[in-house]
């Protein structure tokens, strides 16, 4: 084989080499602003203004109840209610055991942050998601004749609340959302760890949820 024809070879391997090595490179950095978008895209926080009551949802302990005590002393509400996440107190109870629920170490940390006790209270019905959430404080909201609520939770679940807030009828009840921001999510980089990668791929799940009507809907009590 002459010399010419081997080195033409060579350089038209090196040329795919190089073209893959390219398309490849390319592709990362799509992945990276894309898989970067997703996490940011996730999180729609409103700046905090004056409400009539906070509401710490359930999960993100004890981020979400640190960020609620900040906004309590920015003075932005006079008091805060507190989510009860269905537990297994039911089923502990017959084995003796006292379950102490996810609502009483929020209420804990609120007082230990210096929010007045009187100011706490903690919503008598289980909840058992987002759903029952949102639906218990647009009930109370309207009993008490509330206007305006700041529901303070994880960055990540901030476009989820809103989303709810509207599929299930706010109409007039003005609703802020407040990203706690002790929460380590990171937007940027979700899919470093479990705990976000998890989070995010629920979020994402939750939102198709709700885009579709609800068909899947919370387990019963």
């Amino acid at each position: 084989m002459p010399a010419s024809v081997g080195n033409s070879k060579t350089r038209r391997g090196w040329k795919r080499r190089r073209l893959v090595l390219l398309a490849v490179i390319f592709l990362v950095i799509v992945w990276i602003v894309c898989a970067r978008e997703a996490g940011r895209w996730l999180v729609r926080g409103d700046a905090p203004a004056k409400g009539d009551v906070i509401v710490v949802l359930s999960g993100g302990m004890p981020y979400r109840a640190e960020a609620a005590a900040r906004v309590f002393h920015m003075g932005y509400a006079p008091e805060i209610w507190v989510s009860k996440p269905a537990g297994p107190a039911g089923d502990l109870q017959s084995f003796g055991i006292h379950f102490v629920g996810e609502e009483d170490y929020n209420r804990e940390i609120l007082v230990h942050l210096g929010v007045p006790e009187s100011a706490v209270h903690i919503f008598p019905d289980e909840i058992v998601d987002t759903e029952e959430e949102v639906a218990e404080i647009q009930r109370e909201m309207r009993r008490t004749g509330m206007k305006r609520v700041i529901i303070v939770t994880s960055p990540q679940h901030t476009r989820r609340v809103r989303a709810l807030w509207r599929r299930l009828g706010g109409g007039q009840l003005q609703l802020l959302v407040c990203a706690a921001g002790e929460d380590p999510f990171d937007a940027d980089h979700w899919w470093r760890n479990t705990r976000d990668a998890l989070a995010v791929v629920r979020e994402y799940l939750g939102l198709a949820n709700v885009w579709a009507g609800m068909p899947v809907r919370p387990v019963a009590h």
